[in-house]
């Protein structure tokens, strides 16, 4: 009786598993596009016949160009200390 209840709790625990993984991993292919749009990071449109790794490397590119131009920019300084 030990053994089943242990072998019904260990399947449900596995079909909780299963679920969460699956809603992860169907999110995780939208994530990049959105969290590229939160960070003000507008991707540049697919050109067509491009192959993917002149894509990855324009992309990378347009990164590393906001990022640059975002660490140039004066931060604003606190004189009430």
């Amino acid at each position: 009786m030990r053994a089943l209840i242990g072998l019904a709790s260990l399947l449900v625990v596995v079909a909780i598993v299963g679920i969460l993984a699956k809603k992860q991993l169907s999110s995780a292919t939208s994530a990049p596009a959105a969290a590229a749009s939160s960070a003000g990071i507008t991707l540049p449109p697919a050109t067509p016949g491009a192959k993917p790794l002149e894509e990855s490397r324009q992309i990378q590119q347009q990164i590393k160009q906001t990022v640059e131009a975002t660490l140039q920019e004066a931060r604003p300084v606190d004189d009430t200390k």
